[in-house]
């Protein structure tokens, strides 16, 4: 008789990807939470030096944390990224249509 595959537990503390009734991402919600992600819109814009600043912690991560994978695992990080990445640019890119007027000016 095969016994059911239990879920694992999560270690407490430990902040979740993922609604787990939504089955929505909360990434984005512990973005916005950051210190740099804070400072970084309190005057509403994001200018070059904060942008690049981003790019230096994002690859300063990725340097300490990209070593201590084995190779499937950072296969299925690679992938996870590069998912979290094309839905960013895809929500990104829908809301901008969104946004845009729904009429054509006819001048």
């Amino acid at each position: 008789m095969a016994k059911k595959k239990e879920a694992a537990a999560k270690p407490a503390g430990r902040a979740s990807w993922f609604d787990e009734r939504s089955h929505k991402s909360l990434i984005d919600q512990q973005a916005r939470q950051l210190n740099s992600f804070i400072q970084t819109f309190a005057d509403g814009k994001v200018d070059q030096s904060e942008l690049e600043a981003q790019e230096e912690r994002l690859i300063s991560l990725m340097k300490e944390v990209e070593p201590k994978l084995d190779d499937d695992l950072h296969e299925k990080v690679t992938r996870l990224l590069c998912e979290l990445a094309a839905f960013d640019i895809m929500q990104m890119a829908h809301a901008m249509h969104e946004a845009r007027p729904k009429t054509k000016f006819r001048g």
